[in-house]
């Protein structure tokens, strides 16, 4: 009786870990396109069943941490990107492991997308696809595992 009690337990916390990693949510290294460094950090976090990310840290080599938007033509511009929110107001789509219906902010060009987030490889990654009128590109994001 104990054992498989202890089963049980094992087993539901086995499955309630895999589908927390199956998820956005969490923190995550963006990679450069052309030079496929780490570009930056970014953690999204859910509020409410709403999507938000925010730069934690800019990665690059050559990264100036005061460098700011200013190209930004929103409430963003002139504000530093490190701690900059370039994801907001994404939702889950009903019945797939897709979020969409946010935004998110290249703050290189300041331009906001059309957002959708496809976690992929069981969590590990994510793909990041930033459009417009359908027409964008996909980025993949690596999970930070601390």
């Amino acid at each position: 009786m104990i054992k498989t009690f202890l089963s049980a337990v094992a087993l539901a916390l086995f499955a309630t870990g895999a589908w927390a990693q199956n998820t956005p949510v969490g923190t995550w290294h963006s990679i450069d396109d052309k030079t496929k460094e780490i570009k930056s950090e970014i953690v999204i976090a859910d509020n409410g069943g709403v999507l938000f990310g925010k730069v934690a840290k800019l990665l690059r080599k050559d990264a100036k941490q005061d460098v700011v938007c200013d190209q930004c033509t929103d409430d963003r511009k002139d504000k530093p990107v490190l701690g900059m929110e370039i994801i907001r107001d994404a939702k889950k789509t009903e019945g797939k492991d897709v979020w969409e219906g946010g935004k998110i902010l290249d703050p290189e060009n300041g331009k906001a997308y059309t957002l959708r987030l496809t976690p992929i490889e069981a969590g590990k990654k994510l793909e990041v696809r930033g459009s417009v009128f359908g027409i964008g590109r996909t980025q993949t994001w690596v999970r930070v595992t601390n």
